[in-house]
């Protein structure tokens, strides 16, 4: 094969862009535009792997979506998404659009409304990665191409990282490379990215991702949640239809075996599904704001509706009972790993929406209301931090900042979950239990926690399912909150 550096660059075959005044179309082409690119690479990888050889680099691009406005519009400006800000060139690459068909519409669509101009559908020039072209073709292995002796650099483009970053959605005031606005919070190649991480962690495609998604950090949750979809689906009203496990093991029939892995992930995930995506997953993150910011930052980019924590937490005040639960209003942050993202002076706000879901579900779980309701609930400050032995160190300075704060609960991804739900622009919430209160020589010991398990996680868990079903029923402009858009945003959510 002749040197990489004198082979010419055989491209996809050019496409004009298209002018639509309808979502459905659009996406549809958009679909039809990737299916093109992804295929021709695939096709060539094929031919190289095949014949041990090459004579030229191949190349294909994302489609892209673009609109242009000439004046400044002016929405309903109840609405945190779905216009963009003035007159100007907007646009994104799109990856997977069989994949997000469904927010693609939504997002066209509501500009198509806002606007009253056609969204341009073509070819961008941002280069696919042959890794990324090949995600979800089981048969493809990229490996196979060692025993040529060539790397795929040589012929095919790779994922580059200097441009898959979160620039966009940390408000850096960036533009595309021909100096149009982005009209996503993420590229292509960033989402691309993410859903290959997402396999990885979770051992689930993203397809089977729903959009109300629960975090915890206790496997207990994910027996009782495994043990809930399994009466959801006996109960033919409940509207869910499988049960998804690591491994992407589907069922529907409530008695059917799931088969076990041989190893988990690092960060399994189980999936009760509706059409639409409107079911709910349930993350097992593990322990630790590391794990709590790699799953949220890959989930992030599948935008879903909401997501909350629902976990265990250190009880802080002496009022407080094993079991009882936290309802975070403020988050305190000592996790340190979002600093260069989202300095630790800025705010993150409690979202109404999110508050009065979860508040009315333990209401409704619970069997009660009002004042009674602060017998098993507080509302306040949960701090979040890095070390799971802080107990360990000089209490005077741990504790000292705890009382300023007014904090009631203590854990180690909360604050995490929630600051990332703010970066991304993502409704979020945390309701918590309460499993030690080491402040005051309750300690989480073998016994305690094994009668505390039986008794609290099932209710505890129905509270968070509870609360995504009632987000369920309201309007997405409705829960995304305008409290989560900055001064100059991105029209798509």
């Amino acid at each position: 094969m002749k040197s990489p550096r004198s082979l010419p660059v055989e491209t996809a075959p050019a496409v004009e862009a298209e002018n639509f005044t309808s979502a459905e179309p659009a996406v549809a082409r958009l679909i039809e535009l990737y299916e093109q690119a992804t295929g021709f690479l695939i096709d060539r990888f094929a031919a190289v792997l095949k014949t041990g050889r090459a004579e030229a680099r191949f190349r294909a691009f994302y489609p892209e979506i673009r609109i242009t406005t000439t004046v400044f519009d002016l929405p309903d400006t109840r609405l945190s998404f779905g216009h963009v800000p003035g007159p100007g060139t907007y646009a994104t690459t799109v990856t997977r659009p069989d994949l997000f068909r469904n927010y693609l519409e939504q997002q066209i669509e509501l500009l198509l409304e806002n606007h009253g101009v056609p969204v341009s559908i073509g070819q961008s020039a941002t280069p696919i990665p042959l890794h990324f072209a090949v995600a979800g073709h089981e048969e493809i292995t990229l490996a196979q191409h060692v025993e040529l002796g060539f790397s795929l650099r040589d012929l095919f483009d790779v994922p580059d990282l200097a441009v898959t970053n979160d620039a966009i959605v940390n408000g850096e005031g960036v533009r595309n490379p021909d100096g149009s606005t982005p009209l996503a919070p993420f590229t292509a190649q960033r989402i691309d990215y993410s859903l290959a991480r997402l396999a990885h962690y979770t051992a689930t495609i993203p397809e089977h991702f729903q959009n109300h998604v629960l975090f915890t950090n206790y496997q207990f949750y994910v027996d009782e949640f495994e043990a809930y979809a399994r009466r959801a689906l006996a109960d033919p009203d409940s509207g869910y239809t499988a049960f998804v496990a690591p491994g992407n093991a589907l069922i529907t029939d409530p008695h059917s075996p799931v088969p076990p892995m041989t190893r988990l992930p690092q960060m399994p995930a189980y999936h009760l599904k509706r059409p639409r995506g409107q079911g709910v997953t349930l993350v097992n993150i593990g322990v630790g704001p590391s794990n709590a910011k790699t799953a949220t930052d890959h989930i992030a980019v599948l935008r879903p509706h909401a997501w909350m924590m629902v976990g265990h937490c250190a009880g802080l005040r002496n009022s407080q009972s094993l079991g009882d639960f936290v309802l975070a209003h403020a988050y305190l942050r000592e996790d340190n790993v979002l600093n260069e993202d989202l300095p630790v002076w800025v705010p993150i706000p409690a979202l109404a929406e999110i508050q009065i879901a979860l508040q009315e579900a333990v209401a409704e779980v619970t069997q009660l209301e009002g004042y009674e309701l602060k017998r098993i609930m507080r509302t306040g400050t949960v701090a979040t931090i890095d070390n799971r032995n802080w107990e360990l160190r000089d209490q005077s300075g741990p504790v000292h900042r705890l009382s300023q704060s007014r904090a009631i609960a203590l854990d180690m991804e909360s604050a995490t979950i929630a600051a990332n739900g703010f970066r991304f622009r993502v409704p979020y919430g945390t309701l918590l239990c309460v499993s030690d209160k080491p402040l005051h020589g309750e300690l989480k010991l073998p016994g305690m926690a094994s009668e505390f398990y039986r008794t609290q996680v099932a209710r505890h868990l129905r509270i968070g399912i509870r609360a995504m079903e009632r987000l369920r029923e309201m309007p997405l402009h409705r829960i995304h909150s305008r409290k989560l858009r900055s001064f100059s945003e991105t029209a798509f959510l």
